[in-house]
């Protein structure tokens, strides 16, 4: 399952499922049944938007740091984020805030969390609850 998450919308779990569709070599499914990677898709978003940049009040899903969630048939949870500058004092922080987040998801795997800079994080990428959080219409 990918959650390409490099839109201004919120992924619904379908939309998510579709990724994994589109991304999936043709004929292969996923050996997950699709409610349980809607469930997964779902609790692993919750649990990213209780992970906060500590610079910054509003959660880092909402801030569109995270561009890729990875659900593998085994359950491992691979997650591409990024931060909002490659200075980002929490840099150290927040993928091990994310790895505890999503670990604590019940049914997930081992959850490996990469950094990542292309494409650059800017403002574009946060949601109309980040903006509206932040002020910054």
């Amino acid at each position: 399952m990918s959650d390409d998450t490099d839109h201004k919308a919120l992924p619904s779990a379908a939309a998510a499922e579709a990724d994994a569709a589109a991304g999936a070599p043709a004929g292969a499914a996923s050996a997950l049944p699709a409610d349980e990677i809607a469930r997964l898709t779902d609790d692993i978003i919750a649990a990213l938007k209780t992970v906060y940049d500590p610079e910054i009040p509003a959660d880092i899903y909402e801030l569109g740091l995270i561009y890729k969630i990875d659900i593998a048939d085994d359950r491992k949870v691979a997650v591409e984020m990024t931060l909002t500058t490659p200075n980002c004092p929490s840099a150290q922080e927040l993928p091990i805030m994310v790895e505890n987040a999503v670990s604590s998801v019940a049914g997930v795997g081992e959850v490996k969390v990469d950094i990542v800079w292309d494409p650059p994080w800017d403002q574009s990428r946060m949601s109309d609850e980040a903006r509206a959080t932040l002020n910054m219409w």
